[in-house]
């Protein structure tokens, strides 16, 4: 498969399928399409829906294969931001943010993830539930904003806002730690607690995550009057 990232801050990855090659999505996440590329939903089994249910994606995975002759399909990004082109493979798996997942090759797996402590899923800002890519393929990630790439030695760490860790690899481990000072916590303007992603391993962080935006859009909201 070849495909080409463009757009910007509003991006679309745009797909190259060989006759015969399918490509795997969330459903509602096609832009356009060849009029050759044929599409067929899935659930992949009671387990798998639920599972994606609690990831925060669709309950249900579209298929669309190139019938015949080579079709290119897009799948445009729901959020302003970046898509990143992730290439997993045995031992090479991701952790990522609820719905991260845009598309990805047919070997891709997407599963749940479960946090294995309890304070960095109830405190950390990315939840209990997250993604796990694994397999063999291509698979195509959102990103709020910006995507900034860090590689971290064993035992190397780095303390993250919360909401702002987009993926990781799944040999990293995360923690919450709490912020230094009752001034710092109530007054510091960075919330109480911090998610702390020790390495080995790559990690993505993203400079502008959905609930930063949110907050900054509200101000500029005209609220309805009273009658």
């Amino acid at each position: 498969m070849k495909y080409e990232i463009k757009g910007g801050d509003l991006p679309v990855v745009i797909c190259q399928l060989d006759a015969g090659e399918t490509i795997v999505t969330e459903s509602g996440s096609m832009s356009w399409m060849d009029s050759n590329v044929e599409m067929d939903t899935k659930g992949g089994g009671v387990g798998k829906v639920f599972g994606r249910m609690f990831a925060g994606e669709s309950l249900f995975r579209n298929e669309y294969t190139a019938v015949g002759r080579p079709g290119s399909i897009a799948f445009a990004s729901s959020f302003p931001g970046s898509i990143m082109a992730v290439e997993l493979q045995p031992g090479k798996e991701v952790i990522v943010q609820k719905k991260a997942f845009l598309a990805g090759e047919q070997g891709v797996n997407q599963d749940i993830y479960f946090q294995k402590k309890f304070g960095a899923g109830f405190f950390g800002g990315e939840g209990f539930v997250m993604q796990k890519l694994s397999g063999k393929g291509i698979a195509f990630v959102e990103i709020d904003g910006e995507a900034i790439e860090y590689h971290l030695e064993a035992g190397q760490s780095m303390i993250i806002n919360s909401g702002y860790l987009a993926m990781m690899d799944s040999t990293c481990t995360m923690d919450v730690q709490t912020v230094k000072g009752v001034k710092n916590m109530f007054l510091g303007g960075e919330g109480i607690f911090n998610t702390v992603v020790k390495g080995p391993g790559n990690i993505v962080i993203q400079t502008m995550p959905v609930h930063k935006l949110a907050q900054a859009i509200i101000p500029y909201i005209p609220m309805p009057s009273d009658k």
